[in-house]
């Protein structure tokens, strides 16, 4: 499939009434992984992952020529759709968008780190702006960091600041709204009814509703983001104590590709 076709199948995958559960990924390695796990429709990269894997804290603090590059490795290495992690645009939303799309990337998260409404807003113009000139519908999932950041505010007026900020980012012609942190049933029901049905992007995080609870509420997808990686590390650290301590490898491991 060309660019465009696999960012049209994400963006189909986004509006279908199924849950879209993505995977987040960090490498070639685990890309290759899991996209050839039955199920698999799309991937997502994790922005804390990559910088992780390449000695780097979160936050930006990856030269994004960096980032691109491994986004780009991974959206080479697989057939499937692949939306990356753009944390906040790296100070310029449009161009890193316009640079992701040129390397194969077909949608991303976008932060918006509870900057000024208007600029944030700003912000997804640009990356709309930049798929609609590389002639891709780059699927959009324009994260708020309302809850993230809401200390000890009250609930109703961090989940009014989610739904404020979901609806401006859907009206600037974001595709879905992310909504990361550890969020019961009666706050995931109230920002469905707010910015949309099937218009939600949540976070499984230890701890949050089931998928099918989740898919019944109406969110349209859930992703991982570092918790895949986490998983996979705490893994690596518990077989070489338990190899240390003589054990043996566990049976039915598989060949990588």
């Amino acid at each position: 499939m060309t660019t465009a076709d696999k960012a049209a199948d994400l963006l189909r995958l986004h509006t279908d009434p199924e849950l879209l559960v993505v995977v987040n990924v960090w490498d070639v390695v685990s890309a290759t992984v899991v996209a050839d796990v039955p199920g698999t429709k799309a991937l997502a990269t994790a922005s804390h992952s990559i910088a992780a894997t390449l000695g780097y804290p979160d936050g930006e603090q990856i030269p994004r020529d960096l980032m691109i590059d491994m986004v780009g490795r991974i959206a080479a290495a697989v057939d499937l759709p692949v939306t990356a992690d753009l944390e906040a645009g790296y100070g310029d939303a449009g161009e890193t968008a316009r640079r992701a799309i040129g390397v194969g990337i077909v949608g991303a998260n976008l932060e918006d780190q509870m900057k000024p409404l208007p600029q944030a807003v700003a912000a997804v113009e640009a990356v709309v702006k930049a798929g609609e000139a590389e002639g891709v519908p780059f699927v959009l999932n324009a994260r708020t960091d309302a809850f993230l950041k809401a200390a000890d505010r009250d609930r109703k007026d961090v989940i009014a600041d989610a739904v404020e900020r979901g609806r401006a980012f859907l009206d600037a012609g974001a595709t879905c709204v992310f909504v990361p942190g550890l969020l019961d049933e009666p706050t995931v029901t109230a920002l469905v009814d707010g910015i949309g049905e099937r218009k939600v992007s949540v976070i499984n995080v230890p701890g949050l509703l089931p998928q099918a609870r989740l898919a019944e509420l109406g969110v349209a997808r859930v992703s991982f983001g570092p918790w895949t990686q986490r998983s996979t590390l705490t893994y690596l650290a518990d077989l070489a104590k338990d190899l240390y301590a003589g054990g043996a490898l566990p049976e039915g491991v598989r060949p990588l590709n």
